[in-house]
């Protein structure tokens, strides 16, 4: 049986005595984004299962939505949590997050190493050092979510703690300073004028059977309309430079109004119209299941 999962998406409530969470433009007081709503698209599409990435606040209390979801639907979904950046113990964070299991890894938005890919690097002094070694004691999964200047450094730790699953987010892309906004139908928009020369270091990091790589934040970095063909060509690099550790997302909810749950289903087909039943098996779900351990249904 061909199992389809979606690979990193969000939920979300409205802010309460049980769910409280940070309030900010994209998850305003007044909105939310539940699991219910999420579980009727993927019905709709025949999506089996889902990883819920959390957002609105890193701390531990903060993670109570997505802790219930996980705990109503434990067939359905897993979790990604985050950590404060202030955080003095980031293992006990991270093991209280993780609770029974609801919680699989944890994403970060950068390591804390050095600025100057030049300068002699100890891995031992990056700022998240000690979360990437609490990971590899518990086994959980690094989320990452990089500026593009971390992009280069994460190599260091990857070859640190080659026993970690590290999975980069949306392509391997993310903002740089000044690069984010919000674009008409109110979903994040990332411009980067240096994109290719990104891509080239992703896809070096190919080479590292630990890493794998999410298809998925194309609206985010493209100039076009769905189906988002400027990254065609992309989509056909990262196809065959991740065969068996690329993994497709939706990023529900900002794709939700535009262009629709469904499209973001077939986007595959879209722009790699020659992929392999096998590959597009393993994109769609196959890889993930194997990778983030999701277990039968």
């Amino acid at each position: 049986m061909t199992v389809k999962i979606d690979c990193h998406l969000h939920v979300f409530a409205k802010p309460s005595d049980e769910f409280p969470r940070e309030v900010s433009a994209s998850c305003p007081e007044d909105r939310e984004e539940t699991a219910e709503r999420l579980l009727g698209e993927m019905e709709a599409n025949n999506i089996d299962q889902a990883i819920l990435t959390q957002m609105g606040g890193a701390e531990f209390e903060h993670h109570n939505y997505v802790r219930h979801c996980v705990d109503t639907y434990p067939d359905r979904f897993q979790g990604i949590g985050l950590i404060p950046g202030n955080c003095e113990n980031p293992a006990e964070h991270m093991d209280r997050v993780a609770g029974d299991g609801q919680f699989i890894g944890f994403r970060l938005g950068s390591l804390g190493g050095p600025r100057d890919p030049l300068t002699p690097m100890d891995v031992r002094d990056y700022e998240t050092y000690r979360i990437w070694e609490h990971a590899a004691e518990r086994d959980y999964v690094m989320w990452l979510y990089l500026k593009h200047i971390d992009i280069y450094a994460a190599a260091y730790l990857i070859e640190a703690f080659p026993q970690v699953r590290v999975v980069f987010n949306h392509l391997g892309v993310s903002p740089g300073d000044g690069t984010f906004s919000w674009d008409k139908y109110r979903r994040p928009h990332v411009t980067n004028p240096n994109l290719y020369f990104l891509m080239h270091s992703v896809y070096r990091l190919s080479r590292y059977e630990n890493v794998s790589m999410m298809f998925s934040g194309h609206y985010a970095f493209s100039d076009e309309e769905w189906p988002w063909r400027d990254f065609a060509q992309n989509a056909q690099w990262l196809v065959e430079a991740f065969r068996g550790r690329l993994m497709w997302a939706s990023d529900f909810p900002w794709i939700y109004v535009e262009p629709g749950y469904d499209k973001m289903v077939g986007l595959l087909k879209e722009l790699v119209p020659n992929v392999s039943d096998e590959d597009h098996a393993s994109i769609m779900g196959g890889a993930a299941k194997r990778i983030l351990r999701f277990a039968d249904r």
